[in-house]
């Protein structure tokens, strides 16, 4: 594998971004994205069952096949190495899980119930690995036959499929072949990769740049090649560009099929680039269909950040506008609770919270009552938009469906309230804020390394409010931000404020889970996805555990359980919800076409996500060399 990556190495010189592909890679049958999580930190290691490994580099959406993926545009469960959905028996104590037959990975071994046994029994047996604490509640897991699996659990849960589903993240099997010669499976790289996907590893960058992956020459034996067919390139390359005006120039260049941009940067590239296009054809022209809500993420385990009222306190001293202005120059869609507020989930939950979110209040001391919600937040950001020159509806329903129903108010006032109340004060020579003990408040907030990415966009943003407010604060771009979150070390992040929910199904089990108690761990050990924050309460817990007793089909009865667990988060603000994941992608249609815009909503848009590979069969090349 090492002398593949000299004699197959792309040509990338002084700025990263290629002029052209290595001899035997034609232009017009290779896909090139970027990669949304920047450059590799670690680019020989495939061991995404290990920790953090840059899983979009094209492990997860190309390489590897979950047992089970959801597709939020179309708001369908795929059954890909499962033929067909989890079965339970009555008491949620039992589960059964179909395979596909017919499935090989990539070296020529079939797939079978044993790699699934194999997967569960190390993952649960291995301190460390991903998925280990949530594998801990299967007492027994079993092969009936090659292709049936049985899992007893140590107690009900009918959500535990949740942890095989993929949706960015799940437990992924694994190959039985190849892991049972590792040693150590926490530090085996996985180099060569084996995967069931359509694509093998062809070649990659020891300097974390790119990774460049081929058809597999037998893709009629993956479950994408069986659900839909030939993936249309031979090679895709997954590359980090660097800065945003890279990418447009690359775009410009027909170097770059698929980029995630800023907005100043997709501007450019519809205006630079005849061929390329936006999702919508319109403002705000970024993907509003996606699952995530973006924000702040808070380390609950150290001060002052342990305090849900200094956590209130800093929600207030934003002022959203200004925020999401600066941020992607208004074109958000904004959410006060902790989901995205896409059409299903507006109807799902905010249209029952709203009246409860406008009553509801805040302690801010001396007797005194706050309600902090602010139902005029989304006409205040469609009014910036309309003085921008941008065709904006006057209809306050239309712009609910565009800027979002409300956020916060803007209450600095407010928020010093709740701060002096809990020991802080204002330097009087400078104005700035102390902390109770008198030392200077300074705030460092860990974002990542892409300009284009909502994450380093919160970051920036909300830095300017709080030094506005007096806070001083630094916004550290680092390529360990996963790594970091994970470990906890870190005051403030830009990952999500908390775990996505599926986007195609009511239950929110998924945004709970992260938070049990059972799977607190301190700071330096690695945690949960979406807790990061290690934010706890025994309510959540409750909350959590009646989920596990809800039957997956019984929808009116999820809903009210997540109003509970929406309502808590939303009181103690373990992080801050700000606006759904504004997806600016451009796509070049110079060499590919057929891409899932608005108007073709057949996929999700994105070449990270897991669900790219069952998009690229449906891509159509344009002939052009």
């Amino acid at each position: 594998m090492r002398k593949v990556l000299l004699t197959l190495a792309l040509l990338s010189l002084t700025c990263f971004a290629f002029s052209q592909l290595a001899a035997g890679v034609p232009r017009h049958e290779t896909f090139i994205a970027n990669q949304l999580t920047g450059r590799v930190g670690t680019p020989g290691n495939f061991n995404l069952w290990a920790g953090w490994r840059w899983q979009d580099r094209g492990i997860q959406n190309l390489l590897l096949e979950p047992l089970w993926c959801v597709e939020y545009a179309t708001g369908q469960i795929i059954n890909a190495l499962a033929a067909e959905p989890p079965i339970y028996n009555k008491n949620f104590t039992e589960l059964t899980i179909k395979l596909r037959k017919g499935v090989y990975w990539s070296d020529g071994v079939p797939f079978t119930a044993d790699d699934v046994v194999y997967t569960i029994e190390l993952i649960k047996k291995t301190p460390g690995m991903s998925y280990n604490a949530q594998m801990q509640s299967v007492a027994e897991v079993k092969k009936i036959d090659d292709y049936t699996v049985v899992l007893k659990l140590t107690s009900p849960n009918s959500r535990f499929h949740a942890y095989l589903l993929d949706r960015w993240g799940a437990l992924r099997i694994l190959p039985k072949h190849v892991f049972e010669k590792v040693q150590d499976p926490m530090t085996f790289e996985f180099n060569p990769p084996v995967g069931t996907g359509p694509y093998v590893l062809k070649a990659y960058d020891p300097g974390g740049y790119w990774t460049l992956w081929e058809l597999r020459e037998d893709w009629q034996r993956t479950p994408t090649g069986m659900l839909y067919g030939k993936p249309a390139p031979k090679y895709v390359l997954i590359q980090t560009f660097g800065t945003a005006e890279q990418q447009v120039l690359a775009m410009a260049r027909h170097e770059l099929d698929a980029a995630d941009l800023t907005m100043e940067g997709l501007r450019a590239v519809l205006q630079r680039v005849s061929t390329a296009r936006a999702w919508r054809r319109e403002f705000p022209w970024s993907v509003n269909i996606d699952p995530c809500v973006t924000g702040l993420h808070f380390n609950n385990a150290v001060e002052p950040f342990k305090n849900p009222e200094v956590r209130w306190a800093l929600l207030l001293a934003i002022d959203i506008v200004e925020y999401a202005a600066n941020a992607f120059d208004g074109a958000v869609t904004l959410s006060p609770i902790h989901i995205p507020l896409t059409s299903a989930y507006y109807n799902w939950y905010f249209t029952k919270m709203e009246e409860w979110l406008k009553n509801f209040e805040l302690d801010i001391g001396g007797g005194q009552k706050f309600k902090p919600y602010d139902p005029t937040a989304s006409l205040r950001l469609a009014e910036y938009a309309r003085k921008r020159g941008y065709n904006v509806p006057t209809n306050p329903e239309e712009i609910k469906k565009i800027f979002g129903p409300g956020w916060y108010k803007y209450a600095p006032d407010v928020a010093e309230k709740l701060l002096i109340k809990n020991g802080f004060k204002r330097d009087p020579k400078t104005g700035k804020w102390l902390l109770p003990d008198g030392k200077p408040w300074t705030i460092t907030i860990l974002t990542t390394t892409n300009p284009a990415h909502p994450s380093y966009r919160n970051g920036f943003a909300v830095s300017q409010e709080w030094k506005k407010f007096g806070i001083d604060v630094t916004v550290m771009t680092t390529d360990a931000l996963a790594t970091l979150g994970q470990r906890g070390e870190f005051e403030i992040t830009t990952d999500w404020p908390a775990a996505e929910p599926w986007g195609g199904h009511p239950d929110l089990y998924r945004v709970f889970d992260p938070y049990n108690s059972e799977y607190l761990v301190p700071i330096g050990e690695n945690a949960p996805w979406g807790n990061y924050g290690r934010w706890t309460n025994p309510e959540m817990d409750k909350i959590i555990a009646k989920l596990r007793d809800t039957d997956w089909n019984d929808t009116e009865k999820i809903i009210q359980i997540g109003l509970e667990g929406l309502k808590l988060l939303v009181k103690e603000m373990p992080g801050i919800p700000t606006f759904n994941y504004p997806g600016v992608i451009a796509w070049d249609e110079y060499y590919w076409t057929n891409y899932p815009g608005a108007e073709n909503m057949y996929c999700q848009p994105y070449h990270h996500w897991p669900n790219f590979k069952y998009m690229l069969p449906f891509l159509k090349p344009t002939g052009r060399k």
